[in-house]
């Protein structure tokens, strides 16, 4: 395999998802490569070419581990293009049916373009198409072999110029993983009014663990918390409090999370939902966390690091604190 050639995937996924389960496909797939774009709602792109080596798998192979990945942890049939490049490889997963995977290898990107419709290419839409059909353009091929002044007369310069370059199987642009979010929500609707204060509190800590399995997935810490409760006349309060030191560690945030209810004092209020919002967010790179004494802290979060693990192997759901346990009532939360 040459140094130069890059291998990229597109994968649609062929289902219905929230913002939370697109979250947790751009957090499986990113422990294939960290070269992770997202294209919302229901795609993601992949650079594979530095993961090859260490999975010892064909670009292929390694496209087929994903797919398989997909559907034995959410359920998620998806299907693949895989090119030398973003272009080719969206293109190559628009032409394959679930399950599927289009490989367009480099020597044959001309070949598998010429036959091919001018809409089949990004950007062409339905006025640029009359114009070329027009002129009897009709295949992707017969603009690839058009002269670049005929073209350019055509559609004008600048258009001329990507789609000569497009017809030519060309482009540039890297994958590129998303900026990271400058704030995090976890929230949670019951289905019904809640007055049960065992209810809530366990309601609060479960939002709590899953903005701390977030910011460790996007390797990302807060030092602010706010807490806002809703209730059943639309109503709502909200307290905020900002963290001892900038953290992603589930039990300190739940111990601020349940300080703010506390706050609250909800007593026997109607909640129609809660919603948790992490502010101040930074790279988890720039922690600086206290030293301790204490050996739980770091046996709490050697088993914190384990349970993230089997969550990544076996999904969202493999693990749980076990105050949680049997507790799946309300909405699962969201990023935004």
């Amino acid at each position: 395999m040459s140094i130069r050639q890059r291998h990229i995937a597109h994968l649609h996924l062929h289902a219905a998802l929230s913002e939370e389960q697109y979250g947790d496909v751009i957090e499986l797939v990113s422990g294939i490569t960290p070269h992770v774009q997202a294209v919302p709602p229901d795609a993601v792109q992949l650079d594979l070419t530095s993961a090859l080596r260490y999975f010892d798998l064909s670009p292929y192979d390694l496209v087929q581990t994903t797919m398989m990945r997909l559907k034995a942890l959410y359920g998620i049939d998806s299907s693949a293009g895989l090119a030398g490049n973003r272009m080719l490889a969206a293109m190559a997963a628009d032409a394959s049916a679930p399950g599927e995977t289009t490989w367009v290898p480099a020597d044959r990107a001309a070949e598998w373009l010429h036959p091919r419709p001018v809409t089949a290419l990004p950007g062409i839409g339905r006025t640029t198409a009359a114009t070329l059909g027009r002129y009897g353009l009709h295949h992707i091929g017969q603009i690839a072999d058009l002269p670049p002044a005929t073209l350019q007369r055509l559609l004008g310069t600048g258009q001329a110029r990507l789609l000569s370059e497009r017809a030519r199987g060309r482009d540039p642009r890297p994958v590129t993983p998303s900026e990271p979010a400058a704030h995090l929500v976890a929230d949670l609707v019951f289905d019904r009014d809640c007055l049960d204060p065992a209810q809530q509190h366990r309601a609060v800590l479960g939002l709590a663990d899953r903005v701390g399995q977030r910011l460790r997935g996007e390797a990302q810490i807060t030092s602010r918390l706010t807490l806002t409760a809703r209730y059943a006349d639309r109503s709502s309060t909200t307290r905020t409090r900002t963290l001892p030191e900038p953290t992603n560690h589930s039990p300190v945030l739940a111990t601020a999370a349940l300080g703010l209810l506390t706050a609250l004092g909800l007593q026997r209020a109607r909640v129609r939902s809660f919603a948790i919002r992490a502010d101040d967010l930074l790279s988890a790179g720039t922690a600086h966390r206290q030293l301790s004494l204490d050996p739980g802290d770091d046996r709490a979060r050697a088993a914190e690091a384990a349970a993230d693990r089997a969550r990544r192997r076996f999904g969202s759901g493999a693990v749980h604190p076990a105050a949680l346990a049997g507790d799946r009532q309300g909405r699962n939360p969201a990023r935004r």
